[in-house]
């Protein structure tokens, strides 16, 4: 096999690399002048699995181009299969139509990466299930789950998980299971994007420990609003957050650091540079190899989460 990291999270690459126990390739990566992308593998993949890293992060566009040339480069080399690696799916949030005229940009993401090549894409928790449906070719959508389980289940003892809306509340249910945890769910409703007001919340958080669980964190909006809620509903002020993806675009840094968290729990799926002492990253680089072990060995993904 051969693995390849594009330019958007160079760290990303470096550790995946070093839990596979190898390098990764030589690749080139460049723009002209004129702001075209230029891609062209540095040795030959002729025959092989590849593996191409992609994160991006806020602004994705020049990362994913980048990501489908080096998708069409591998297999106009006669690569063998290509897997691409995208832990954060950008445009997940667009799945449907929910108003009039608009494009389902998510199906459309999963198009482009069929057409320049993927022959298997590997990503973590999608915003929905129904996205998975929109590839024809083989798609490891990674859980999470185990990664947050194994940090909390040393910190806190019995605390409530919280879905900050229903859509979230299926993996909220299977995180709170994990932990042996109870489970909250809010109902949520927007005025406008990125705009969110938490109108009521089933369950019993008083006087509990609470860790809000979502698969990303975008504007922090919804973390606010569900923070307050609970609050004062008379939960515990030493409130957690948990998701996979910090985005953190907007006004994210400024009302997180008013809201005063216990602490902001994420993945490192995407590049930042903030460095908080509420802030903790958790490493994927782990969940990732063992997932690119098992597809080399033939061996059941599903398998890694049993063994959690």
């Amino acid at each position: 096999m051969h693995f390849f990291a594009g330019t958007s999270h160079p760290a990303l690459g470096t550790s995946l690399a070093k839990q596979l126990g190898m390098h990764p390739g030589k690749i080139q990566l460049k723009k002209f002048s004129c702001g075209e992308s230029y891609v062209r593998f540095m040795e030959s993949v002729r025959g092989q699995d590849v593996y191409l890293l992609q994160a991006p992060g806020i602004d994705p566009h020049d990362a994913l181009f980048e990501l489908f040339l080096m998708c069409q480069a591998a297999k106009l080399s006669f690569a063998s299969r290509v897997h691409i690696i995208l832990p954060y799916f950008p445009y997940a949030r667009q799945d449907r139509v929910s108003e009039p005229r608009e494009p389902v940009s998510a199906k459309l993401m999963a198009s482009l990466l069929e057409e320049a090549g993927a022959d298997h894409v590997i990503t973590m928790n999608l915003h929905s299930d129904q996205i998975q449906g929109f590839f024809s070719v083989p798609v490891d959508v990674l859980d999470t789950r185990p990664i947050f389980a194994e940090y909390f289940g040393k910190k806190l003892k019995r605390p409530v998980v919280i879905s900050p809306d229903i859509g979230g509340s299926k993996q909220a249910k299977k995180f709170a299971d994990a932990l042996g945890a109870d489970l909250a769910i809010m109902h949520k409703t927007r005025s406008a994007h990125h705009k969110a007001e938490i109108v009521d919340v089933v369950g019993e958080v008083k006087g509990r420990d609470c860790i809000l669980f979502d698969d990303m964190i975008d504007t922090a909006g919804t973390l606010i609003s569900a923070k307050d809620a609970l609050l004062r509903r008379g939960a515990n002020k030493d409130v957690y957050a948990a998701a996979t993806h910090a985005l953190f675009s907007g006004p994210a840094i400024e009302r997180l650091k008013k809201a005063k968290f216990k602490e902001v729990v994420v993945t490192d799926s995407i590049p930042h540079a903030f460095h908080y002492a509420w802030l903790k990253v958790l490493p994927i680089a782990p969940l990732l190899a063992q997932v690119i072990e098992h597809i080399e060995s033939k061996q059941s993904v599903t398998d890694i989460y049993k063994k959690k």
